[in-house]
């Protein structure tokens, strides 16, 4: 069971990291703050499973938040992108 929860997990992170790669490895400080958005994501992951999940919620918030920030850095990068043509 944790073994699958931990697959899932690391689908996701390598799904939301690759997406945006082409976009965002052009501007370094977006893709090192994407860098550290995953390993956050990562660390809650581990804390959940060291507590058992039971956090009343807020790990999971917290994960929620950090994928609105995933996207907002991929957007912040197309942005760039796009104004620098």
């Amino acid at each position: 069971m944790i073994k699958t929860r931990i697959a899932v997990v690391l689908g996701i992170l390598l799904f939301i990291g690759g997406v945006a790669v082409g976009q965002i490895s052009r501007h370094p400080n977006l893709a090192a703050a994407q860098h550290f958005i995953d390993q956050a994501y990562a660390k809650i992951v581990a804390a959940q499973e060291a507590n058992e999940f039971d956090m009343n919620g807020h790990a999971q918030k917290a994960k929620a938040l950090l994928e609105e920030a995933n996207r907002e850095v991929k957007e912040a990068a197309a942005a760039a992108s796009h104004n620098k043509k």
